[in-house]
């Protein structure tokens, strides 16, 4: 019991009280119930990979985003992580590419930019486009600091560089906003 609590205290935003109410919701299931659960990690784990080109996750490489003739590849919205992009395709607002970045440059944090994905982002960038690139990292002072860096980085290739608008709150985050909020703030981006 300890071992399993333990090991759910790893998990993002799960403290020992939670380990434990966990915990002892598992050994109440069935071992069928448990060995389900089990099996659906283990097949997450085993079938789930980066896109090599907008390092998303997914089933598939190309992801079934990058893969679809129908989405403009003109333009390539920087995300912060895979929850971001999917709260930008409830809007039904974009039809352009994505890059996931997989989080934030944050010094405090130990988190700098060679710790995301911005090398691979660098070199989608060939010689057919994209014509623009939006930066739609969250409001919040480590989203503002990589979107900054990210600008500065991308002006020598001559390209369009968007921000997102600011009608979402500072120090929200994306994946919380409503559709109406997001489609605003992408309709209403601006170059930096």
């Amino acid at each position: 019991m300890a071992k399993l609590m333990e090991e759910f205290t790893k998990l993002p935003g799960i403290g020992v009280k939670s380990a434990q109410r966990l915990a002892f919701y598992i050994i109440s299931q069935s071992l069928d119930r448990v060995v389900e659960f089990a099996s659906a990690i283990e097949q997450a784990k085993r079938n789930i990979m980066f896109c090599s080109i907008c390092q998303n996750i997914s089933d598939s490489d190309p992801c079934m985003f990058c893969s679809d003739p129908e989405r403009d590849g003109s333009m390539i919205m920087v995300v912060e992580d895979p929850r971001a992009m999917a709260a930008y395709e409830k809007t039904r607002e974009y039809r352009g590419l994505y890059h996931v970045l997989h989080g934030t440059i944050s010094p405090i944090n130990g988190i700098g930019p060679n710790d995301l994905k911005i090398k691979e982002l660098l070199q989608r960038l060939g010689d057919t486009g994209p014509f623009e690139i939006i930066l739609a990292t969250n409001p919040n002072v480590e989203g503002e600091a990589t979107a900054l860096y990210l600008g500065r980085l991308l002006k020598p290739f001559n390209i369009k560089i968007t921000r997102i608008a600011h009608g979402v709150p500072i120090g929200g985050e994306l994946e919380h906003i409503d559709e109406i909020t997001l489609s605003r703030a992408l309709q209403g981006r601006m170059e930096i």
